[in-house]
């Protein structure tokens, strides 16, 4: 089976989440968040990474980190390395706590990273457990907010998207977090199980990708993730020019016959046949 790609590189941004193994709790009680917070200041300090939202639920947790030095895989094999160690003593159990590989997504810091944490921090309300997200403990909304400090939490962009006295900024962020409590999950729009960005940060991490793109471990999806959309593949005038297209967005780009049908609205069959007309041609 193929592994999610991640991506390293100085001054990236993650939204990371990792859950229970079959779905099972890792935070039982108190001690158990604070043990996890504990870690998490304790990893944020020592890869120097910037910590701008989370939020631990009971069966899985939130992260929004930075990676000033492109570190993140370290970082975060020894956060869920020592939560698990340390849970799996406490509660005498063996096994894994954790459900596989923790799931790394990029963002665009400029375009989403505000609206990914106030995402982040609804979570509980969404949840049904608390009704205002200043009521639940183990998010960074208190925080943010300016009702308590948490140590490695980094609030100082978050609230400077909202000006530059940080008692206005932070009744700002509470108002903008409370007046879209039941919005949609910006993470829909991810692509390819990659990145969540506009068209200009996909051309920005394109790059980084160019060294992996050819990887058979690496899915289709985040394989072919800098390449050009359906609209500018499938621009032709013809039927020779539709067949050859067709060939090159099938063959070339990795777009599925699947994919090229649905777009031009045409039957799979079609599609299968242009191709193969092609390869005849070779």
């Amino acid at each position: 089976m193929s592994r999610p790609l991640r991506l390293e590189f100085n001054g990236a941004l993650y939204h990371i989440t990792a859950r229970g193994n079959a779905r099972q709790a890792i935070f039982l009680n108190e001690e158990d968040f604070t043990n996890f917070l504990g870690i998490l200041n304790f990893v944020v300090k020592r890869y120097n990474f910037l910590l701008h939202a989370y939020c631990l639920m009971d069966n899985h947790y939130h992260l929004l980190l930075e990676t000033p030095e492109g570190n993140l895989s370290r970082g975060m094999r020894q956060l869920n390395g020592l939560y698990a160690q340390r849970f799996n003593k406490k509660y005498q159990r063996v096994g894994h706590l954790l459900q596989g590989r923790y799931q790394s997504i990029l963002v665009d810091k400029e375009n989403y990273l505000l609206e990914l944490s106030r995402y982040i921090v609804l979570n509980p309300v969404r949840a049904g457990m608390v009704k205002n997200p200043k009521d639940y403990r183990w998010s960074s909304y208190q925080a943010t907010a300016g009702d308590t400090k948490i140590p490695g939490l980094f609030t100082d962009w978050i609230l400077s998207q909202f000006g530059k006295d940080k008692e206005k900024a932070s009744h700002l962020y509470q108002s903008f977090v409370l007046s879209c409590t039941k919005a949609a999950s910006p993470l829909k729009e991810v692509k390819g199980q990659l990145y969540l960005g506009k068209e200009t940060f996909k051309k920005q991490i394109s790059p980084h990708l160019k060294d992996k793109e050819k990887s058979k471990e690496i899915p289709r999806k985040q394989r072919y993730i800098h390449r050009p959309g359906l609209k500018d593949l499938l621009n032709y005038r013809n039927k020779h020019q539709r067949d050859q297209a067709i060939y090159i967005t099938h063959v070339h780009h990795g777009y599925t016959l699947k994919d090229i049908a649905e777009y031009l609205g045409i039957h799979y069959a079609t599609v299968s046949r242009a191709v193969k007309r092609m390869e005849e041609k070779e």
